[in-house]
């Protein structure tokens, strides 16, 4: 295993997102994905009591959200901070 020296310009695996930058990551994966769904399922949601179209939004998006967008934000994230860090 090689350590890239300081001025080296070797590609580095980012760490795990700070606590601020997942909370960024999941809202901008969450608000759009709700709100699509919304718009689609809107008049068939109309018809439900608030607690069961909760349910039907929060079991079609979660899925969405974490298999579906959540790895390519992260895998969005890592190409930012590598170019950042590369100059």
């Amino acid at each position: 295993m090689t350590t890239p020296t300081p001025g080296s310009r070797a590609a580095a695996v980012p760490g795990p997102p700070t606590r601020h930058q997942l909370a960024l990551m999941i809202w901008l994966a969450v608000f759009p994905t709700l709100t699509v769904l919304n718009l689609a399922l809107g008049d068939w949601l109309s018809t439900l009591t608030p607690v069961v179209r909760t349910f039907v939004l929060a079991t079609a998006a979660v899925p969405i959200v974490i298999y579906g967008l959540m790895p390519h934000l992260h895998r969005l994230r890592g190409l930012l901070l590598r170019r950042i860090a590369n100059g």
